[in-house]
């Protein structure tokens, strides 16, 4: 069973299994993980959850509210990291963990740099192939891979932390699987209920691993049984591992299972630049692309733009959004900011909030020409961009002005592995996003594996949080 082979394979993992190129990956992870974390502690999310906390338990926190807390934050901003087939963000969810659970200072729990990236990288590993394995099915039914998946995933990364058997471990991704929960419908709604999806999943899974610690039981067909996670989830998927009588072939299951396991797909992951959902990323890139090629006249000129995308990307079509949460998916707004500002980045997103971006009565003159833009907007479904997804998230931009047709078509979108953000661009990245943080503490990441993590979270400051 699933559960079975995930455990086995979160209790084999040794550091001297995991390969150069992913160690290093994980603290290029981390970093930007902090960089997004320690900004989302100041989004109205996470000061809205903190003071709910606050006022239902009027205690220090322990690790089930810092985990609550730290996935809401570090996903709130919409620039942590991600991975294009697996169709969801493990960082929020593996790292989350992590930091609850070793600053928690009644647990008195501490792990070594080594044992760090092996919690780290199997984190990583189970909620990729997972997502491999169910998707689209599984987001195609209405489910946010991120609160669903990364409910195992953080539960795998807690039983690791807490060195459970693998007895133990299965109940404790027993446990997590049903509790997993995440609907897309409250990301497309323009809520903050998409990061509340991460708090959960990390929550779900701390409880999970220390209730199975204690003799709890969860099972180990809660993901692959007749009423399991894949049969009610993602049902398709379940059809297309589903012998001739209607049940999981758990030959062919496990085949899938080995052949990607132990692959270190966290090499694989993407890193964000733009504060907007990763579906509007390659219309983002080939706006700026375009916008160089333009000036001041030429953008006053324009008479029309047509983005040209795939399926999903295209209905990220909000012509009006009225909150943060709805830009961050507007695709109209994300291109039109792309082209009318100097930046694309979460202090001039603010700015254009502050100056009246969401008011109907305008008078700034930056606003005024964003909305303009907008107006000349249209969006469509490409089928040939269609056919290259989810290998590729493809947006074709085409610009009419003066008479003149200027086009540009991005494939992978900067962050990507073919087209990466490198390590001095995520430092950069947190200097933007933290300027008062002391870069200086950044250089023990670099010899993670030297230290104990409660001596890098020290250093961090990360335990008074």
């Amino acid at each position: 069973m699933i559960i079975n082979q995930l455990s086995e394979y979160l209790i084999d993992l040794k550091y001297e299994d995991i390969p150069e190129e992913a160690i290093e990956k994980a603290k290029l992870c981390f970093i930007d993980y902090l960089a997004v974390y320690l900004r989302g502690l100041e989004s109205e999310n996470a000061k809205i959850a903190i003071k709910t906390i606050y006022e239902l338990y009027n205690v220090d926190f322990n690790s089930l509210n810092k985990g609550f807390i730290n996935g809401i934050a570090s996903h709130s901003l919409d620039l942590d990291d991600g991975h294009r087939l697996a169709q969801l963000h493990p960082g929020s969810v593996v790292f989350s963990t992590i930091l609850a659970m070793i600053s928690d200072k009644n647990l008195d729990l501490d792990i070594s740099g080594e044992e760090f990236f092996e919690a780290v990288v199997s984190g990583y590993e189970i909620a990729i192939v997972l997502g491999m394995m169910l998707n689209p099915n599984h987001r195609n039914q209405g489910f946010h891979s991120s609160g669903t998946i990364g409910s195992i995933a953080a539960g795998a990364v807690a039983s690791k932390l807490l060195n459970l058997d693998l007895e133990k471990t299965e109940h404790c991704l027993g446990l997590a699987t049903t509790q997993s929960s995440g609907l897309l419908e409250a990301d497309h709604a323009g809520t903050m209920g998409k990061s509340l999806h991460i708090g959960n999943a990390v929550y779900n899974g701390i409880i999970s691993a220390f209730l199975a610690k204690n003799g709890f039981t969860g099972g180990e067909s809660l993901i692959d049984g007749k009423e399991g996670f894949i049969k009610a989830m993602a049902s398709r998927s379940y059809d297309d591992y589903a012998d001739e009588n209607g049940n999981i072939d758990y030959e062919r299951i496990g085949e899938f299972l080995d052949n990607n396991l132990n692959k270190f797909h966290i090499n694989e992951v993407y890193l964000k630049k733009y504060p907007f959902c990763r579906h509007i990323h390659s219309a983002i890139d080939s706006a700026l692309a375009l916008k160089s090629d333009l000036n001041g006249s030429d953008l006053e000129s324009i008479s029309s733009i047509d983005i040209e995308t795939y399926r999903i990307a295209s209905e990220h079509d909000n012509f009006n959004p009225k909150n943060i949460q709805e830009l961050k998916q507007s695709l109209p707004y994300a291109v039109a900011i792309s082209l009318a500002c100097d930046e694309v980045s979460l202090d001039s997103i603010d700015e254009l909030i502050d100056k009246g971006l969401f008011s109907e009565e305008v008078s700034e003159e930056e606003i005024l020409k964003i909305k303009n833009i907008v107006n000349k907007i249209n969006v469509y479904e490409n089928e040939e961009l269609n056919q290259l997804t989810p290998e590729k998230r493809p947006s074709k931009v085409i610009i009419k002005y003066n008479d003149k047709i200027q086009e540009n078509t991005t494939y992978y979108p900067l962050g990507e592995v073919e087209n990466p953000l490198l390590m001095e661009d995520i430092l950069e990245k947190f200097r933007l996003l933290n300027p008062k943080f002391n870069m200086n503490k950044l250089q023990i990441i670099k010899h993670i594996e030297d230290y104990s993590i409660r001596d890098v979270f020290s250093e961090l400051g990360l335990l008074d949080n």
